[in-house]
């Protein structure tokens, strides 16, 4: 028998034929039997089979024909146990083809009757024999195993009976397996455990996902026969779900899987997002201060190592509950600068689930940023329509989505909204299917009113985390960069010329500039690409040290590289070509005007409105791919940036010098005309400084860092061709840096003294710097009367230093509440301050307490001793004390006359669960027995953490002896 004609096609279940096995009867020959009704049929048969087929004239005998008499009739509707030794189904024939009977009864007659087919069943396949019987074409003969056995016309047949039956045998088996295992599939997804077990559909190969989902539709047609439609309708829609997750997966993984170095343009190298690392830091407490600073600054506070490492959480776990924490984290906001990698580690949190790493209990993860979210302000969604919106492969899902699964939406970029969120008046929703506005649907989600089982994860850079509302915010976490290994590991990685590497990482390390913005990844990438390309033509003493200069050199980098790439043009020739200015003015336009709107990302109107068009912008990210770059959005919607922060900053502070020494206008000034041409270059540089320093957020320092910078002969030299050199006059420089010592002795904020002595920097005016640092190392400060200026240095200086601030000792500087004042900014930074015999006020206490209470601070260990504090100075740092922010661990209080009233705020600071105090010291005070009995409250408090509690003699048994009554 042809191998090709022994195939048969296996029918669905419910259409397989069964029927009893005939019996003896009188007639002439068998008789048919009416149908039988649905039955249920389980296949523990050690010899069923199904009856062949015939086609076309052919015959097939039966397998064990002989006398006896016709059938008796079938049963209406019967479940059969196929127990028989021989059941099985009766052959199917077409057109005048002839089909036996497979175990007729004895009796005469010319030959058998066709008999009816029985109904439909509901099979289960147990047999250990069951087989189909073979089917046969053209003319051939298909006969029974024992017949085939006395015949021999086919030698071969029963060799090919045996194999196909060891493979259907093992077919059965597999079958059976499958089946099996997929109905206690869909047992699990309708129990009431159920989304526990939803990850069950989501581990398949594609092969198996493909059987699973057709064996679904069975199952599906079989429970509604049942008339379980409500069961039906449950497994499809949860079963529908399992297959949404794996496609959301499948689309997350291939979005994320690859980050760029630069700029996400055709042709540039991709990295593995796998590879890349950032360390999470949680921040302690659970508010965020409203920013006064600019980014660059808390860069630089961050970059001191503190004495007590914060703790870290790795990204897969950001939603994992700290065992401190009584409640369940809903919403965690996480800031950091621009560029520190906020939105890389969303990204490796999606993939990681995506590629089943890990929060396999998240069954939806769905990535908002709100440079998309800007775009529909003005369209209304409900909560459901927005998730489709965006994620199209979840529209089948439905609502279902989040009513039966645990959902995370992340929020990336939440400084990015336009226009920000406004909480005080807003509408509220609680039904995922009202539409309203983004911004409210936003709200809404945020404060709890939609969805409150879900979580959410969102993204800020500082400036704007004050926008959430404290109490909708259970963790706060900041993103703080690369630490010094980091940086040393990323530029070897980089470098393959060791030596090369080593003058690079040396020189990053004199620079205490560059080597602070180098906590940020994106400017490592672009210090690396500014010192490899002057490495090549340059000797190591011409490196760039302060940061105007290694910005200059990066636009000089991309504008040679814009000539080989696009120019056709030589490396060497001069690198600014009439198309490449208007470019360079052209972004520098839209970099200085979106900069005081405090905008970094840029639409189409935003374009219009600095007269670029779409087109023109397009161009511009092409060709200056890793200084300007083009995103699209959904639907294709283009958004525009700047790479980083700093490179928008300095290129607007390019424009304003290039409009100024073009056209002498300053565009600083509040009256512009063309007409205007002052020619005063020092009045420029002043109302830059007037400008930075009226920021409420310090928005406008780097630029004015910038602009001062490139006012330098040496810097205008590395622009020729690019704009004019004028070479500010020694007259101007002059004017410029007394105006900024005039504004630094007028007692600014430390944020905002600080820029301004990198403005001298830049100026490369270090007159102040070097006299105060004079003083400082001759230990001299307790006989020179410093102005605020020179103590506004001194601080500069002493967080400058790149020892870390382990302790403080004021002494050293001069012991008086004045020198405190002056220096309390050095006192936040350190961990350690000695504050003793300084004669301390309440004036004092007040400004020890605001450190305490600082986010920022770092002081874990305070020594007061031999200070007469009294009862009021002592409640006043009881204040800051009990603030959730304080981290003082360890407090001497020796010597300073404290009172019973001083004990009343000791004893409320040690009941306070906020505090972190485990070591006091209170020796040498002479406490009365109802002071130490208020003091006991506070030492009996089950939120007490003290550990060690000094006293003298006479107080020691006297508190043992009130602790004990």
């Amino acid at each position: 028998m042809d191998q090709n004609e022994d195939r048969e096609e296996e029918a669905p279940p419910w259409k397989t034929r069964h029927r009893l096995p005939t019996g003896p009867g009188p007639g002439p020959g068998p008789k048919p039997r009416p149908g039988s009704g649905p039955s249920c049929v389980s296949m523990k048969s050690d010899a069923s089979m199904d009856e062949p087929l015939f086609f076309k004239g052919q015959h097939v005998s039966d397998p064990q024909s002989g006398p006896g008499p016709g059938p008796g009739p079938g049963p209406s509707s019967s479940c059969l146990s196929m127990k028989s030794d021989a059941s099985m189904d009766k052959p199917m024939g077409f057109q005048r083809q002839h089909v036996c009977d497979p175990q007729p009864g004895p009796g005469p007659g010319p030959g058998p009757r066709p008999r009816p087919r029985p109904s439909p069943s509901c099979v289960s396949m147990k047999s250990d024999a069951s087989m189909g019987k073979p089917i046969h074409f053209r003319r051939g003969r298909v006969s029974d195993p024992q017949v085939e056995q006395q015949s021999s016309e086919v030698p071969t047949g029963l060799q090919d009976q045996t194999q196909l039956d060891s493979i259907f045998k093992l077919l059965e088996e597999n079958i059976c397996t499958f089946v099996k295992n997929e109905l206690k599939k869909f047992q699990q997804v309708l129990s009431p455990d159920y989304p526990e077990c939803f990850e069950s559909l989501s581990d398949e190969d594609e092969e198996q996902r493909r059987s699973s989902e057709a064996f679904l539709q069975i199952t599906l047609n079989f429970l509604r026969r049942l008339k379980q439609e409500e069961l039906a309708e449950r497994l499809h829609r949860r079963s529908q779900s399992g297959v949404q997750q794996r496609k959301l997966k499948h689309n997350l993984q291939q979005k994320f899987e690859c980050v760029f170095e630069g700029i996400a343009k055709a042709g540039n190298p991709k990295t593995l997002l796998n590879q890349i690392y950032t360390e999470l830091y949680i921040t302690e407490g659970g508010a965020t201060e409203v920013n006064q600073e600019h980014e660059v600054r808390q860069i630089e506070r961050a970059s001191r190592n503190p004495h007590r490492p914060p703790t870290t959480i790795t990204c897969e776990d950001i939603f994992k509950t700290p065992a401190d924490r009584h409640r369940s984290i809903r919403t965690v906001l996480t800031k950091g600068v621009a560029g520190i990698g906020k939105t890389v580690l969303t990204q490796k949190f999606s993939l990681d689930w995506a590629e089943d790493k890990a929060n396999q209990d998240i069954h939806f993860i769905f990535p908002f940023t709100f440079r998309e979210l800007n775009v529909l302000k003005q369209k209304k969604f409900s909560l459901v329509e927005l998730v489709h919106h965006f994620f199209s492969e979840t529209t089948e899902a439905g609502i279902w989505i989040f009513a039966d699964f645990q959902v995370v939406f992340i929020l990336d970029g939440l400084d990015e909204c336009r226009p920000p969120l406004d909480f005080n008046n807003t509408q509220i929703l609680t039904d995922v299917t009202e539409s309203s506005s983004v911004d409210v649907l936003l709200m809404n989600l945020i404060r709890g009113n939609l969805l409150p089982s879900a979580r959410l994860w969102i993204t800020t850079r500082p400036a704007a985390a004050n926008q959430i509302p404290a109490q909708c915010v259970d963790m706060v976490t900041e993103v703080r960069g690369f630490k010094d290994p980091q940086k040393e590991e990323y530029f070897r990685k980089r470098f393959t010329d060791e030596q090369q590497t080593n003058t690079i990482i040396s020189h990053i390390q004199r620079s205490r500039s560059v080597h602070i913005m180098c906590h940020i990844p994106v400017f490592c990438w672009i210090t690396a690409t500014v010192l490899e390309d002057v490495l090549k033509s340059t000797d190591r003493r011409q490196l760039p040290k302060t940061l105007t200069e290694m910005y200059i050199h990066f636009l000089v980098v991309q504008a040679k590289l814009k000539n080989v790439k696009y120019d056709g043009r030589s490396e060497t020739d001069p690198p600014w070509s009439p198309e490449t200015r208007k470019m360079i003015e052209s972004l520098g336009k839209l970099a200085f005007e979106q900069l005081k709107k405090g905008n970094l990302i840029f639409y189409e109107p935003d374009l219009i409105e600095c007269g670029i068009d779409i087109s023109s912008a397009s161009v511009y990210s092409g060709v200056f791919t890793e200084v300007f770059k083009e995103e699209r959005g959904l639907y294709q919607d283009k958004r525009f940036c700047f790479i980083h922060l700093s490179v928008q900053e300095f290129l607007a502070a390019l424009h304003v010098r290039q409009t100024f020494t073009n056209t002498g206008v300053n565009l600083l000034s509040e009256e512009q005309t063309t007409s205007q041409r002052s020619g005063d270059e020092t009045q420029l540089y002043q109302t830059a400084v007037d400008q930075a320093l009226q920021s409420p957020n310090g928005h406008l320092d780097l630029f004015l860092r910038f602009l001062l910078g490139l006012s330098l002969p040496t810097n205008q030299s590395l622009l020729l061709g690019l704009m004019e050199q004028t070479g500010s006059s020694s007259e101007t420089k002059k004017k410029t840096a007394e105006y900024i010592k005039k504004k630094i002795n007028e007692k600014l904020s430390v944020e905002k003294s600080i820029n301004l002595f990198h403005c001298l920097n830049e100026l490369e005016d270090r007159s102040l710097v070097d006299q105060v640092q004079w003083y400082v190392g001759y230990g001299g400060l307790s006989i020179y009367h410093l102005s605020p200026a020179e103590w506004s240095a001194v601080v500069f200086i002493l967080l400058s230093s790149d020892k870390d601030l382990e302790e403080f000792d004021l002494n050293k500087y001069r012991g008086s509440e004045a020198a405190l004042l002056n220096l309390l900014p050095v006192v936040k930074a350190s961990t350690k301050a000695v504050v003793s015999m300084c004669d301390l006020s309440d004036r004092s206490c007040a400004g020890l307490s605001s450190v305490l209470r600082s986010q920022s601070s770092s002081l874990i260990h305070l020594d007061l001793s031999r200070n007469d504090l009294k009862g009021s100075g002592l409640k006043i740092l009881s204040d800051g004390l009990r603030s959730p922010d304080c981290k003082l661990e360890t407090l001497r209080l020796s010597m300073c006359d404290l009172s019973d009233r001083s004990c009343a705020g000791l004893s409320s600071v040690l009941r306070s669960q906020s505090s972190s105090l485990i070591h006091l010291d209170l020796s040498n005070n002479d406490l009365k027995d109802s002071g130490l009995k208020i003091l006991s409250d506070g030492l009996r408090s089950p939120d007490c953490k003290l550990e060690t509690l000094r006293f003298g003699l006479f107080n020691q048994m006297m508190i043992q002896t009130v602790m004990y009554l």
